[in-house]
């Protein structure tokens, strides 16, 4: 089995792998890695969850590495990503691989104030992960320049061509230097993504990785279509009438835990939260609660929920849909378990039916709707047109359907040289 000091990594990344208890690579790691580091361009096909992000993170740190640079920084590499969230993330993850190299990065999303991004752009960094419509903004204004790009990264490519961003991204592609080592992930292949990578890879390696077993056979899994003010009507709704034994519900934020620990407390039911702002002891005691049966209700978010495996958990709430689909199977996963059979309930309000479809298209497994409760809302549905979505139930047919909510090398002298 192949293990990450085999993967010819220079010492500070391996220090940095160690650190986090990282000793072997996924598939898509010990595929990837060698042809990256190597200067080829690759295509890879995998799912979220698959340890892409170390995949082209790792070997594009090695080789910014290998060049000192004096002065201010230039965006040297580019990673763009569909979402904020997944931007977000992707930072998080070159910021920990980085821990012992003297490299910067910086995140830049849309829906915030820009200024922050601005100052950090007029500083200078090494690596810029961006949505592409904030970073064709301050491109517009001044702010950015991509004339020294050597790397570049296209995440969820199939997504970012369901939100619409093929113009943005053909005009990023023709504001980027001619010689440049490119990676395109996508989670599906349609011919968009075909002729896409067609345009700007270069003789590419192409990697496929097939997703992770998904623990879906013994869990009904069902979705509740409800406006986001009424979720916390519906959880205590559901929590009286089912037969629940003890039950693990997820929340995206630590506040939004603690809101709704609050809330069912106020309605009669025995809930402790556990996040990354709870002490340890704090979290041990809520866990020895629920293990006891003297809590029947945790609300977690997934940080905090790693690492729990407790025996009889008949329900598993999505409070709150992950924006990861890999998230939601490691969520549902946690019911079912020891040959029983489980219940995976997700809550959908408007603004989620894109996680709801990405969930969908991960499983193979449609979520069977419940039209039949209390809350529901229609306007909740996705688009039926939409690829992937789920259909509009029958019935109801004078309600209106909801409207689509989806969007939202050269440079350094020598690189581009000893590529081409």
């Amino acid at each position: 089995m192949t293990t990450f000091a085999e993967l010819e990594l220079i010492e500070p990344l391996q220090r940095a792998l160690k650190a986090q208890n990282y000793v072997t690579p996924t598939p898509i790691q010990a595929k990837a890695i060698p042809p990256l580091l190597e200067d080829r361009d690759v295509l890879g096909v995998a799912q979220t969850g698959t340890g892409k992000t170390a995949a082209f993170a790792l070997p594009v740190l090695q080789h910014l590495a290998a060049e000192t640079i004096h002065g201010k920084r230039p965006i040297r590499a580019l990673v763009l990503t569909p979402t904020r969230e997944l931007a977000t993330q992707i930072g998080e993850s070159f910021k920990t691989y980085a821990r012992f190299l003297d490299l910067t990065h910086s995140v830049i999303f849309g829906g915030v104030n820009q200024r922050p991004q601005v100052s950090a752009l007029r500083r200078g960094f090494d690596i810029l992960v961006a949505t592409p419509g904030r970073l064709l903004d301050l491109e517009q204004q001044g702010h950015v320049s991509l004339d020294e790009v050597e790397f570049l990264i296209l995440d969820e490519a199939d997504r970012m061509l369901d939100m619409g961003f093929i113009h943005d991204l053909r005009r990023i592609l023709a504001l980027l230097p001619e010689y440049r080592q490119n990676l395109l992930f996508s989670a599906t292949m349609p011919q968009s993504i075909t002729k896409l990578a067609g345009d700007f890879l270069r003789d590419p390696v192409k990697i496929e990785v097939a997703p992770k077993n998904l623990p879906v056979e013994r869990i009904e899994q069902l979705v509740y279509f409800t406006e986001k003010s009424n979720k916390r009507r519906l959880l205590a709704h559901l929590l009286s009438s089912l037969d629940i034994e003890r039950t693990l519900v997820f929340t995206r934020t630590k506040h939004g835990a603690n809101r709704l620990v609050k809330s069912l407390d106020k309605a009669g039911f025995s809930a402790a939260a556990i996040h990354g702002n709870k002490t340890q002891n704090a979290r041990t005691r809520a866990l020895t609660g629920f293990r006891n049966g003297i809590t029947k209700v945790l609300v977690a978010t997934d940080v905090a929920s790693r690492g729990i495996d407790i025996e009889g958990i008949s329900h598993v709430f999505n409070y709150d849909l992950p924006n990861e689909s890999e998230t939601y199977v490691h969520r549902i996963g946690r019911t079912g378990r020891a040959g029983r059979d489980g219940v995976a309930i997700s809550f959908c309000d408007d603004s989620e039916g894109g996680y709801l479809r990405d969930i969908e298209r991960l499983t193979g497994v449609p979520l069977a709707p419940v039209m039949e409760q209390p809350y529901h809302w229609h306007n909740a549905i996705p688009d039926p047109k939409a690829s992937g979505r789920p259909k509009t139930p029958k019935g109801d047919p004078s309600q209106k359907q909801p409207r689509n909510r989806g969007r939202g090398r050269g440079g350094r002298g020598g690189r581009g040289a000893r590529r081409r």
